[in-house]
């Protein structure tokens, strides 16, 4: 590289695994003497890493890739992820962009940008910038093929990573001083531990008691699973662990069986429930985050009023919302009765209405206690925000603490953004 340091700027959209892949680049660009460009510099090498989950990711990834060509005149633009996977063609025609990586090549990304090199770092991380969260990604791709989802197409079949490379990554981030660890992956349910045929696979619940037993971690979390994966013991592994949060992202997509059966989804409503009260009768301080789809084809009214059904039953943390939107090569894009977009969007405000409703009284709960929270960031007004074990928002009165650090806190009261807390 020459003396001079370079500059880049590096973007992921979407899933927390295109963030963890962009924090791969960027470590790996530090390796070869390049440093991030601030704010009113110009990038030398600019890398987006795209989204395609609805139409809304794509035209966001070409907006942002637009904005950073004209924003950097001459440098080289690089696209990868799953929107440049798809429409590979529709990329490399946008002005300015030099380089489309398909996801295959996505980890040799650093490589085919630089081959005149003897060898290049390491595709890994070590650092999470911006985040005291660190995403560690443990598997991609998918085997499900929902009815809706395009990530199978543009992702690929599901495989993982072994669990002796996971620990050598959990054990640098450790060092690097982050707390806490969320295992990700396109869907981790399908963890194998990149065995071979002849080997006994190794299971999620195998990589979250390793990951737990790290020294110096102190909360791992699950980014995300089906209510069919927790089974009796990924929930012991989640209980039992010392490091393990209460809390989990699990997946209900709609609360209709027949909606379910649609998208190709392998659960039913009951079995949704069945996994939550599991979980609540084993630690009445779990707390769920989820993910709806509001208006897939053919959802009646009869549908609709089943999913505000089991947001009216279960006081989810958070709830992810989003309107169906057909995806090109998707069984779900060929379905009859499309619902209205008008209907689909008053749908979606009624269950934000309900999500945030049973959120506030979920909080409300916990009001007078004492808990732990991981102070995150600091707005304008000298609040401190982050998130207890069992992931509940807080916002810390009493002047501004530094981020990535463990606090116990009495939460004094409730609010639409979350907990009131103040140190204890």
């Amino acid at each position: 590289m020459t003396e001079t340091r370079k500059k880049y700027r590096i973007t992921a959209l979407g899933c927390r695994t295109n963030q963890y892949e962009a924090q791969a680049f960027r470590n790996q660009l530090d390796v070869l003497g390049y440093s991030p460009a601030v704010d009113g510099e110009q990038a030398d090498l600019c890398v987006v890493n795209t989204c395609t989950v609805t139409a809304g990711a794509d035209r966001d990834s070409r907006s942002v890739i637009r904005r950073l060509a004209r924003e950097n005149p001459g440098a080289r633009v690089a696209v990868t992820g799953c929107s440049a996977e798809g429409q590979a063609d529709v990329f490399k025609a946008i002005d300015g962009v030099t380089d489309v990586v398909l996801n295959k090549d996505k980890e040799r990304l650093v490589e085919l940008l630089f081959p005149e090199l003897d060898e290049w770092p390491e595709f890994a991380i070590n650092t999470f910038d911006a985040h005291t969260r660190a995403f560690v990604k443990v598997q991609d791709g998918c085997n499900s093929f929902c009815t809706y989802c395009i990530i199978p197409y543009v992702r690929g079949r599901s495989r993982s990573r072994s669990i002796e490379d996971i620990l050598k990554e959990v054990h640098k981030l450790v060092a690097n001083g982050y707390k806490e660890i969320v295992l990700t992956g396109i869907n981790i349910g399908d963890f194998d531990g990149d065995k071979g045929k002849e080997e006994t696979p190794d299971r999620l619940v195998d990589l979250l008691r390793a990951v737990d037993a790290v020294p110096g971690v102190e909360r791992v979390r699950i980014s995300s699973i089906d209510p069919d994966e927790v089974d009796d013991e990924l929930l012991e592994a989640v209980l039992t662990g010392k490091n393990t949060c209460h809390s989990m992202h699990i997946v209900l997509q709609s609360g209709s069986n027949v909606v379910l059966k649609r998208m190709n989804r392998k659960y039913t409503r009951q079995m949704f429930l069945d996994a939550i009260e599991r979980l609540y009768a084993a630690s009445p301080d779990f707390t769920i985050t989820t993910d709806v789809i509001v208006g897939f084809p053919g959802e009646t009214e009869a549908d609709f009023a089943d999913t505000v059904d089991v947001l009216e039953k279960v006081r989810f943390a958070k709830v992810h919302m989003f309107p169906f939107s057909p995806r090109e090569r998707t069984r779900a894009a060929l379905m009859p009765n499309p619902v209205p977009g008008d209907v689909k969007r008053a749908r979606k405000q009624q269950l934000l209405r309900i999500a945030e409703r049973k959120a506030f009284d979920l909080r409300e709960g916990f009001v007078g206690r004492k808990m732990r929270m991981l102070t995150e960031s600091t707005d304008e007004n000298g609040r401190t925000s982050g998130h207890t074990d069992n992931f509940l928002p807080v916002l810390l009165q009493g002047g501004a603490l530094p981020s990535n650090e463990i606090v116990e806190v009495s939460l004094v009261a409730n609010s639409p953004e979350g907990l009131i807390g103040e140190c204890c």
